[in-house]
């Protein structure tokens, strides 16, 4: 009897397949015995241990029946004993799309869990590469690919926002450190070490940047930041799509080249480092002129070497460590980050299971991305929650931007009150620094700047209004997001510096409104919040971004840099007629 007619897309994904066949390939997917050693080790399973669909055996066999059905000769010959099953309709690739996407991070717990080296994570991988080269995917993973290819990094972020970050970011160092040697240098040619980060530290979390700036400076390294090809991650990784990875993976490698850097220094990502050092020259077919590591073994060789001074007493919070999959399972590299963590921190608690047995963080394989999954995903990372709770930390240090989105997603979901932080971060706040000579805040004056200050919480209105009035600048106070918005059609500020969290309208509907009215085009605003979560909110939007942005807690000389910088002021420090 005929088989019914395959789609069009079926025929590509099943042509596609024969191409991605190799060794590794064809062992992991006529290797299992059905022994149900891979089940216990999966989080999806435990989460849901009534639903057999979650299995990572049964998941594989999905892929399997296409494989025996179109490549395996007992599949021509036996379908009904070796279940072959061939797909025929788009809806059949729908849902695989739902098993390889929507139940399986690609962690690879399963994997090394498998007596016979059945390595399911890469199977599934090839699985989503075959349906995203027929645009069956999520459309969150369509995005950020399609960020990646035509931006040049996964969060889409414009060259002049990345830099325009970089400058304000090495502004706020050369004020506490007192050098003008202490800012982010760019392009700089023939350094040691070239930094490259994940995007969604430019984005979201630049204080990262600017802890790696302050270790770098102390360290007394030669070093640089590139102006593009800076991105590290790598979303080919996630999408299966070895194009992609290649591609991505080049631009990164050809830029250390272009600027005869030493070293690539690789900031803390655990599918970046993956991707760009593991796998990276494989996709790219690139012999790398040049040394790879990560930034934990920068960080622990400076420690080591005496390079930076830390006092392990100021971080006396309770640590916990996580294991991203990518580093510990994929690259074997769990050692060194315990290494030095117990060299800054007073309270180390390790985590059971641990590396290369830890469970996933939930958000691995791209994860964050497909929204339609995340009453699935949040339901798995029950299994990790236990895992943090049982530590009775208070903090969870991980080495991946990943999943420390993940984490924060998980601990708000499960209500856990922990902070989630990275090694990075722990280093610079630990760091010894003999003399620090700060600028006078009374250099520059803000005569002849008027400026709209809207919070509602009356100490931080009175604060920042009586630092400006010092200066000089004329204040005017706004409570609440309807003031504000009033204040700033009468009175026609040359700043606002605006909170997000109010009663009322709230800061981002007042930012939106000011953007979007040609009368305020002129009006700079600084965002001012006690909650840096709401950051993507604000650069999200489809208007034009802040000109400054600080989280609360701010200081005095904080506050009058970047006020300075956002007002572009001079030497003379007054405003010109």
């Amino acid at each position: 009897m005929l088989g019914k007619e395959k789609s069009h897309k079926v025929k590509k994904v099943i042509e596609r397949m024969g191409k991605k066949l190799n060794r590794q390939m064809v062992g992991s997917l006529t290797a299992c015995v059905h022994c149900g050693m891979c089940t216990e080790s999966c989080h999806y399973v435990l989460a849901n241990p009534d639903d057999p669909t979650f299995a990572p055996a049964y998941k594989a066999e999905q892929i399997r029946k296409i494989f025996k059905s179109n490549f395996d000769w007992t599949g021509r010959i036996f379908p009904w004993w070796v279940k072959a099953k061939d797909l025929s309709t788009d809806e059949e690739l729908e849902k695989l799309k739902d098993i390889v996407f929507g139940k399986c991070t690609n962690c690879r717990r399963c994997s090394i869990n498998c007596p016979m080296g059945v390595d399911f994570a890469t199977l599934n991988r090839m699985a989503r590469g075959l349906l995203v080269s027929v645009g069956v995917m999520p459309e969150g993973v369509a995005v950020v690919s399609k960020d990646q290819w035509e931006i040049g990094n996964q969060m889409g972020v414009l060259k002049e926002d990345y830099l325009e970050t970089l400058e304000w970011l090495s502004d706020e160092l050369e004020n506490e450190l007192g050098d003008p040697a202490a800012r982010i240098p760019i392009d700089k040619m023939d350094a040691d070490v070239v930094y490259a980060i994940n995007p969604r530290e430019i984005k979201y979390d630049p204080r990262t940047i600017s802890d790696a700036a302050r270790i770098f400076y102390l360290a007394g390294e030669n070093w640089t930041m590139a102006s593009d090809g800076w991105d590290m991650t790598n979303f080919g990784l996630f999408s299966g799509d070895d194009e992609l990875g290649g591609t991505v993976v080049r631009r990164l490698f050809e830029k250390v080249i272009e600027l005869r850097g030493k070293k690539l220094v690789l900031s803390e990502c655990g599918h970046g480092y993956r991707s760009t050092r593991c796998e990276g020259p494989n996709w790219a077919g690139m012999d790398v002129p040049f040394e790879m590591e990560s930034s934990v073994l920068t960080m622990l060789r400076y420690v080591r070497e005496g390079r930076i001074k830390v006092d392990i007493n100021k971080n006396d919070l309770p640590l916990t460590f996580h294991d991203s999959c990518n580093n510990a399972r994929s690259c074997g590299f769990f050692e060194e980050p315990r290494e030095l963590l117990n060299l800054i921190a007073t309270d180390f608690r390790e985590m059971y299971p641990n590396r290369a047995e830890n469970y996933c963080c939930s958000g691995g394989g791209g994860a964050m991305s497909m929204s339609e999954y995340t009453p699935l995903r949040l339901k798995a990372a029950k299994v990790k929650a236990d895992q943090l709770k049982a530590t009775g930390a208070k903090a969870v240090v991980t080495t991946c931007h990943n999943c420390a989105d993940a984490l924060s997603d998980l601990i708000r979901h499960y209500k856990l009150g922990m902070q989630v932080t990275h090694l990075v971060s722990l280093v610079a706040n630990a760091l010894v620094i003999e003399e620090k000579v700060l600028i006078p805040v009374e250099v520059l004056s803000l005569k002849g700047y008027k400026i709209l200050v809207v919070d509602d919480e009356p100490d931080i209105l009175t604060f920042i209004s009586t630092v400006l009035e010092d200066q000089g600048a004329t204040v005017i106070q706004a409570i609440d997001g309807e003031e504000a918005l009033e204040l700033a059609f009468k009175e026609k500020p040359d700043l606002m510096t605006l909170d997000l969290s109010m009663p009322g309208r709230n800061g981002g509907y007042v930012f939106e409104a000011i953007r979007n009215n040609p009368e305020l085009s002129a009006l700079k605003v600084c965002i001012i919040t006690g909650k840096p979560e709401l950051r993507r909110l604000i650069y999200d939007r489809p208007v034009r971004s802040p000109e400054g942005y600080l989280d609360k807690p701010i200081n005095e000389e904080t506050l009058l840099v970047n006020v300075r910088k956002v007002l572009e002021v001079t030497h003379d420090g007054i405003k010109p007629v």
